[in-house]
């Protein structure tokens, strides 16, 4: 598997709303900065953090575009995106874009996420 097929992994699973979906490409130390200043270190503090996410907006789509590979070797990969997502919340319709670095290691045959890394455009 090349890293590229991680982002369409990722992309689907989190647009599942479903932690079940997430967790395999989530290293267990990995961490996770939201656009808003949150840090999440672990993953059993990043599936608290996406859970509480998924139970928050309703029918969200989340869209990783025009990513651009900063570093690919055999084991690790670095790209930086533009991401856009919609939903709804408190029934109402809501939506946010911003830029993000993620930083991928490759174990047992697959691509995992390991730093991650949202801001504001």
């Amino acid at each position: 598997m090349k890293p590229e097929a991680f982002i369409k992994d990722y992309e689907t699973a989190l647009s599942t709303q479903n932690w079940k979906n997430v967790a395999p490409l989530i290293h267990e130390n990995a961490n996770v900065i939201f656009s808003n200043g949150d840090v999440h270190i672990g993953k059993k503090n990043i599936k608290k953090a996406f859970e509480h996410n998924f139970s928050l907006i309703k029918n969200e789509e989340y869209t990783i575009k025009n990513a651009r590979w900063i570093f690919k070797k055999e084991t690790t990969a670095m790209y930086v995106f533009d991401f856009f997502w919609k939903g709804i919340i408190n029934e109402k319709s809501v939506e946010g874009k911003g830029i993000g670095t993620c930083v991928l290691i490759k174990e047992q045959d697959m691509w995992i996420l390991l730093s991650e890394h949202l801001g504001k455009k």
